[in-house]
């Protein structure tokens, strides 16, 4: 590998693939660390003098363009509404810490946490991370006891206090995740993650329909494909910066944000998709479009998600959603009948 000013380890402490291209890194990070100091001196202009960040055109476009990390925390919790939550509430936090505990829930979660981004420095080197990722876990399970604690919520969690460098704030931002932008994702039918896959099926039946006749004649399950994409909202799937980019947008703009990445990444890749001529093959080729050119560069993959899927606004989701849950309830009658 030739030598790089870039370490193998990223500012959050995931360890770079060993196929990693520094070359196309580099070319674009000598660009984007200028406009991210543009948009810190912007961002700086919005917030600063403890101005209260108030959800406007403005602060979507400036969202779309990216938030630089020190102030992600702060605006992810404003733009999302978990800072009221928090306000309305401001010490549930340390009373969900102080007790009492269900063992069962805590034994689970002491179970996962060595298993939470085994490959990032922060989290195998220090007991402290793990420490302060239990704390968010045992509070939210307990406020929350419909969710109460599944896996792949180590990981969101895990990232959020990466980013945010606070449990508290970790704690209310995934409530709002968890709660409000994807509801019934992490309950135990799970689903509203069920119906949002199949609703992805839809809308690549609507807008890549070739792609969608492929997977269907191959017989390769929506689920296989996309769950992980949606489960862990992009962590570990795309490279770390694209998908806390992706992240300032869910947070604004809601779980639609899921679909555009996932439209983009298909309607990018649907020549090679329809080539693969076996489920193997295309399940393999599903796989490897996350790691698409473009990921890497997140500034251009961010502008392209509003491009490439086209118009996708939110009553037709509303509508499918409609649509795929009544046909689920009439297939489980169906299935009991028999």
């Amino acid at each position: 590998m030739a030598t790089s000013c870039f370490s193998n380890v990223d500012e959050y402490g995931f360890e770079r693939p060993q196929d990693f291209d520094y070359g196309t890194y580099e070319d674009f990070m000598s660009e984007y660390l200028k406009v991210l100091a543009k948009r810190a001196k912007k961002w700086a202009d919005i917030t600063g003098d403890g101005k209260s960040l108030e959800r406007s055109i403005t602060v979507k476009r400036y969202v779309r363009k990216g938030i630089p990390g020190e102030y992600r925390g702060m605006v992810w919790l404003a733009v999302s509404g978990g800072e009221d939550l928090k306000n309305a509430n401001p010490d549930l936090y340390q009373r969900l810490l102080n007790g009492p505990h269900n063992d069962q829930v805590t034994d689970i979660i002491k179970t996962d946490l060595p298993r939470t981004f085994p490959d990032n420095i922060f989290f195998n080197n220090t007991v402290n991370h793990q420490h302060q990722l239990y704390n968010i876990l045992l509070a939210f399970a307990h406020q929350n006891e419909t969710v109460g604690y599944c896996q792949g919520l180590n990981y969101i969690a895990g990232l959020l206090l990466l980013v945010t460098k606070s449990e508290e704030t970790a704690f209310w931002l995934l409530k709002v995740l968890i709660e409000k932008i994807l509801p019934d994702y992490y309950t135990p039918t799970m689903d509203g993650l069920l119906t949002d896959i199949d609703v992805l099926a839809e809308l690549v039946k609507l807008k890549i329909p070739e792609v969608y006749e492929h997977v269907t004649n191959l017989g390769l399950p929506w689920a296989v494909i996309t769950t992980k994409w949606f489960i862990c909202l992009f962590a570990e799937v795309l490279p770390i910066e694209t998908t806390l980019r992706v992240w300032d947008c869910l947070f604004y703009e809601g779980n639609k944000i899921i679909f555009r990445v996932a439209l983009t990444l298909i309607k990018r890749n649907r020549s090679n998709l329809v080539a693969c001529d076996d489920f193997a093959l295309l399940a393999d080729c599903f796989k490897g479009i996350t790691k698409d050119s473009i990921v890497l560069q997140c500034h251009n993959f961010m502008q392209s998600i509003f491009k490439v899927p086209g118009s996708l606004p939110g009553n037709t989701i509303a509508k499918l959603r409609t649509k795929v849950s009544q046909e689920r309830a009439k297939n489980k009658k169906t299935n009991l009948k028999r």
